[in-house]
């Protein structure tokens, strides 16, 4: 019993952090568009 409870809590936890690495990923990807966005608009030009 406790080791299924250890399996759980393990599993549990990667795929929080794997979901927090994602998250973390996908807001400097909108991140990079604004910025890339807002060159666009000012200078002509996008510095990717």
């Amino acid at each position: 019993m406790t080791r299924k409870i250890v399996t759980l809590a393990l599993m549990g936890a990667s795929l929080a952090i794997s979901a927090c690495a994602t998250v973390k990923g996908a807001a400097r990807d909108v991140h990079s568009v604004a910025e890339c966005t807002q060159d666009m608009i000012n200078r002509g030009e996008c510095k990717g």
